[in-house]
């Protein structure tokens, strides 16, 4: 058959369609698929007529046929896009070809596939050649522990940080995911070695040999991102820490990290940031600048502004939002503004010497 005959035949074939019949409609369905692979040079109205009439043909159609259908299109990259949509969302024995490789379906299509179907829908899904993370966030969400292992066997699909976390709390407390999280080579590291206490000694064997190939810069890496979600997980740290940890980075890598700037975050609500900031200027951890903030430990603050050489105009400043709720927040800043005027530089920097010990504990 020539390639204009049939794309003469699709007149035809659609008149066809409104017969009754349903062995004519099946037999119609497949002549239809038929002129449609056999017509390489469709125009966009006949890809359009083509799209319709299969979806029509396809309602009434036994699941066997659907099935065949699916197959048929699966992996056809200029697949009729509504005929595709409705197989992804038929019953599992007819979806799971077209969302295994349809390269058809965006993301919004897979993301209502995965929000709105059961099991058999989010594996096919799962081992497609690639899912994005917004996909799969949602599978390591609503997936069962079989789809979620079918998830961390594919490397073509992509986990966010937080979708890798929730995969190994889940794989920590169920030894069937065990293989698939170890052997799984784009997991973080830190959250690969969370596994080590848990697994058997096969595979704690081979945590140990990533660790000894791994990249002495992505080892410090791991290490970094594995402390700052303990401590967060321990509540040690607030949720928006690494948000606040960037933007400070940035400001100081662009040599705008003032102490203006400090009394912006405090004005503006930015409590971290300014936390973060502090903790910079004054080099003393987090946590105790945090302490400081939280018990409005002004004695205190006097001592890591002083010992910054700040002036005590920004002092005051710091100390009045600090005391924003209380009845008397100048009176007792200016009190503390006395006080400031009072302390040596050399005095604050030798205290801070004994805070910052503590930071260097910490870290070691």
């Amino acid at each position: 058959m020539s390639d204009a005959a049939p794309a003469s035949r699709l007149p035809d074939l659609i008149a066809m369609a409104a017969e009754g019949s349903s062995e004519n409609r099946r037999k119609l369905l497949r002549e239809l698929t038929e002129s449609f692979f056999g017509n390489p040079t469709r125009t966009a109205a006949e890809d359009s007529l083509y799209d319709a009439v299969l979806v029509s043909l396809t309602v009434d159609m036994e699941t066997a046929v659907r099935a065949e259908l699916a197959a048929r299109f699966a992996d056809v990259a200029d697949a009729p896009v509504s005929l595709i949509r409705r197989l992804a969302n038929d019953e599992a024995s007819v979806a799971g070809a077209v969302l295994r490789a349809s390269p058809v379906l965006t993301d919004e299509d897979l993301l209502s596939v995965v929000r709105t179907h059961g099991q058999e829908h989010l594996r096919a899904v799962s081992i497609r050649p690639t899912v994005s993370e917004a996909v799969s966030d949602v599978i390591v969400e609503r997936g069962d522990d079989v789809t979620l292992g079918t998830l961390l066997r594919n490397d073509g699909a992509q986990l966010s940080r937080a979708a890798s976390e929730a995969a190994v709390e889940r794989a920590k407390v169920n030894p069937t995911l065990h293989q698939d999280a170890v052997e799984r080579s784009a997991l973080p590291a830190d959250l690969l070695n969370d596994m080590y206490f848990v697994v058997e000694a096969r595979l704690r064997q081979q945590i140990l040999e990533q660790n000894a190939q791994m990249d002495p810069a992505l080892l410090e890496t791991a290490l970094a991102a594995g402390r700052v979600r303990v401590a967060t997980g321990d509540g040690a740290l607030p949720a928006d820490y690494n948000e606040s940890l960037a933007y400070v980075e940035e400001l100081k890598a662009a040599g705008q990290l003032t102490p203006q700037v400090l009394a912006r975050f405090l004005r503006s609500g930015g409590q971290t940031s300014f936390l973060i900031a502090l903790s910079q200027l004054a080099d003393i951890d987090f946590h105790t600048a945090n302490q400081i903030v939280e018990r409005r430990d002004l004695d205190a603050l006097a001592v890591v502004c002083r010992s910054a050489d700040l002036d005590r105009a920004l002092f005051l400043t710091y100390a009045v939002v600090l005391l924003n709720d209380d009845g008397d927040a100048m009176g007792k800043a200016h009190a503390y503004a006395r006080m400031y005027a009072e302390l040596t530089t050399e005095a604050t920097q030798r205290t801070l010497r004994f805070w910052r010990m503590r930071r260097t504990a910490q870290a070691a």
